[in-house]
């Protein structure tokens, strides 16, 4: 009866420790501070910043085409050989030119590339958003993998002592006589399948750490409880409109959908006349060279000459080229339309599978909890009747295996709702960094590098020279299965 209560205690101790890795004290790491490192160091945010910067850039490209620009070209000439009948040819020159041009007049196709560009960097914020979305669901999930696996681990941990100590008292009543050669067989069967069991669970937890290290960029040390999900929805169809309203890859890709109506507009002003002010002035010095055709009387040895105009450039024909390009900027267009509609799609798929997943998910847990409390009371009651015998050890081992795979599917159920509760979150466009008031510093504002990039028109700034962001895990250990150690009884 000893060892029974010994069986009894380590399985209600194991259940308990499983159940505290998802609703315990808190420990350790947050799942904001695991966020927070993943918002600074992730290299998938970082690169995609730096993918938005370069994308800004285009604006002031688009605008260059409608601003003046200015020239200077310098010559020095040395005649080598002179005509033989050219006498008063100079001998070396220097010449200085100086242009400047001022479009006046592009048939609005500047107006419209930039428009058109503006349109893209509106969509490549929505981009990021929904990169951000994207890492910050990654890392729950890894998050919430390495908490499940570890109480799955502790869990099966658990149960290969129970079994250990079930057939240490299963041989004990064997050599007493009290049970056959076949019990104790089908005990050793059933801690091996446990030891197996072990195995799997341990890899699963090394597994889920090295993807928590992946997302987040540093080893889970001991990962405390999840915050509770704010604002998730009542119903599928609120959801829905939620995310129409908000969710990133739909607004991107109506943005990319007005960039593309722009791009028409510039592929017409190809046919449009094209207007042009031009000025120029022009310097040339023969250095003392020029002889004079009247001896004694000396030359202007430098000239100088200054011009102003008008340019215009009226097309007429140029080979079916600009129609082409229209109907290619329309075709794109018709593209971006049609991908806006696939996006809403899955943006609508995504947002109610996401919402059944995480009810599913609660009605899951609800009833592996009834689950747990039968089955926990069940193995009482079948340790109890064996001991009076009317029920056998393949009676025992059955009812803890059924208690056990309850303890497991409780602790996934908790970890599906609520990374299944996240991603309905980022499906509606409220996981974001905003969204989950992160904090270690302030967030990274993407129109600060646009509004610097827009008024900059000078031809000689530059950015700082390109040094990662990102955090490496080469030198991050190869992580192991260990896990809190069970209590001693």
């Amino acid at each position: 009866m000893t060892r029974l209560r010994s069986i009894k205690s380590r399985t209600l101790a194991g259940a308990a420790i499983a159940l505290a890795l998802l609703s315990g004290p808190a420990s350790a790491e947050t799942l904001r501070e695991a966020l927070v490192k993943a918002y600074r160091t992730n290299p998938t945010m970082t690169g995609d910043r730096a993918r938005q910067r370069a994308e800004d850039e285009n604006v002031p490209l688009a605008r260059a085409e409608g601003l003046p620009s200015a020239s200077l070209q310098g010559d020095y000439t040395e005649v080598l050989i002179k005509p033989s009948n050219s006498f008063n040819s100079p001998t070396r020159s220097a010449q200085g030119t100086a242009q400047l041009q001022v479009p006046i007049y592009r048939g609005g196709g500047v107006k419209n590339a930039i428009r058109a560009a503006d349109r893209r960097v509106e969509a490549g914020r929505a981009f990021l958003r929904g990169t951000e979305s994207s890492v910050f669901s990654g890392v729950v999930g890894a998050y919430m993998d390495v908490m499940r696996d570890e109480a799955v681990a502790q869990l099966n941990q658990a149960n290969v002592g129970v079994l250990e100590v079930n057939l240490q008292a299963t041989q004990d009543r064997f050599e007493v006589g009290d049970l056959t050669r076949t019990d104790i067989a089908q005990s050793e069967a059933r801690l091996s399948d446990a030891r197996s069991r072990l195995e799997v669970a341990q890899a699963n937890l090394i597994r889920s750490k090295e993807r928590y290290i992946q997302f987040v960029g540093t080893a889970p040390g001991t990962l405390e409880p999840p915050p509770p999900l704010p604002n998730l929805p009542t119903t599928p169809e609120t959801a829905v409109d939620v995310a129409l309203t908000n969710n990133p890859d739909l607004l991107a890709a109506a943005k990319q959908r007005d960039a593309a109506r722009y791009d028409v507009r510039v592929a017409r002003a190809s046919r449009l006349p094209r207007v042009t002010a031009v000025s120029g002035g022009s310097y040339e010095n023969y250095l003392g060279t020029l002889g004079s055709d009247v001896p004694g009387v000396p030359i202007q040895q430098n000239t100088t000459s200054a011009s102003v105009g008008v340019q215009a450039t009226i097309p007429i024909y140029q080979g079916g080229a600009p129609p082409a390009q229209v109907r290619q900027a329309q075709a794109r267009e018709s593209q971006a339309i049609e991908q806006q509609i696939e996006v809403e799609r899955d943006v609508i798929a995504q947002t109610r599978a996401s919402f059944a997943s995480w009810r599913a998910a609660l009605d899951v847990i609800t009833s592996a909890q009834s689950a747990v409390s039968a089955n926990t009371l069940s193995l009482e009651g079948v340790r109890a009747e064996n001991s009076v015998g009317t029920r056998t050890i393949l009676d025992i081992l059955n009812a803890e295996q059924e208690l056990l795979n309850s303890q497991v599917l409780l602790v996934t159920a908790r970890r599906d709702a609520y990374v299944a509760g996240f991603t309905l979150l980022a499906a509606m466009g409220q996981a974001e960094s905003q969204d989950l008031g992160l904090d270690g510093g302030p967030l990274y504002d993407p129109t600060v590098n646009y509004k610097e990039a827009r008024r900059n028109i000078g031809d000689w700034d530059s950015a700082p020279t390109p040094a990662p962001v990102a955090t490496r895990t080469v030198d991050t250990p190869a992580q192991n299965s260990s896990v809190t150690a069970l209590p001693k009884n």
